[in-house]
């Protein structure tokens, strides 16, 4: 019988664990999903208005992102964001861990043409 507690408590314990785990990942893959389309769809954005974007889907996403956290760069069609940020994960209750998520997206953007650039056949 306390055999049977006592595993069942090792059990409860790497599940709480687990769950606690899973939330901040979850997070992170879904934060870092959004961040690639959206730099996908802002070429023709402002670098500016780009990261601001970037902290507004971390925060949707509840990821401690500081504005110096990631950096943004374009070199001809790509749009490169690199950029980290620490959560704590608690793997025992009390017990926190503070893992820190890397992260790097590198779109390529192909500019679709406008109607207005089409000339008519000749």
């Amino acid at each position: 019988m306390i055999k049977g507690i006592v595993k069942l408590a090792i059990v409860a314990v790497i599940a709480n664990a687990a769950w606690h785990a899973f939330v901040p990942y979850s997070a992170h893959f879904k934060f870092k999903d959004a961040v690639e389309a959206a730099s996908q769809y802002s070429s023709e954005k402002p670098d500016d208005e780009l990261r601001a974007k970037v902290l507004e889907i971390a925060a949707d996403h509840d990821v401690p992102l500081a504005p110096e956290g990631f950096t943004l760069k374009r070199e001809n069609r790509h749009t490169i964001i690199d950029g980290s940020y620490t959560q704590p994960i608690e793997i025992f209750p009390g017990v926190s861990y503070p893992y820190t998520f890397v992260w790097h997206t590198d779109t390529f953007v192909e500019q679709a043409q406008k109607l207005n650039d089409l000339a008519a056949p000749k």
